[in-house]
C-alpha cells in the first residue's frame, strides 16, 4: 500500500478561472462590469420577449425561459454583491 504524502507536497496553483482571467488581461473590475452587462442584456431580452408576446410573435414558454434566465442571472449577481460587501465589512473590522 502506498504511503500518504504530506499535504505540503501537493503543488497548488491558481484556479483555472484565475488563469483564464489573467491570461486575457482582464481586471476584476472589468470582469464584474461584464457580468453586470450580461445580466442587463438578459433583462432587456426578457422585456423584448414580453413585447413580442403581446404582439403575438412569441409564446408563453419563450417568455418563461427568458424571464427565468434573467432572474437566475440577477440572483447570482446579488449573491456576488453580498459576498463582496461582506468581505469589505470584514476588512473594515480588521485592526491595523
Amino acid at each position: 500500500m502506498d504511503g500518504i504524502s504530506p499535504v505540503g507536497s501537493v503543488p497548488v496553483g491558481p484556479m483555472p478561472e484565475a488563469k483564464a482571467a489573467s491570461a486575457a488581461g482582464k481586471a476584476f473590475k472589468d470582469l464584474l462590469q461584464d457580468s453586470i452587462d450580461r445580466v442587463n442584456r438578459l433583462q432587456v431580452e426578457a422585456d423584448r420577449t414580453l413585447e413580442r408576446l403581446n404582439a403575438g410573435q412569441a409564446t408563453g414558454e419563450e417568455l418563461l425561459v427568458a424571464t427565468r434566465k434573467a432572474q437566475i442571472a440577477f440572483e447570482s449577481l446579488m449573491q456576488i454583491r453580498d459576498k463582496l460587501v461582506g468581505a469589505f465589512e470584514e476588512i473594515q473590522r480588521m485592526k491595523v
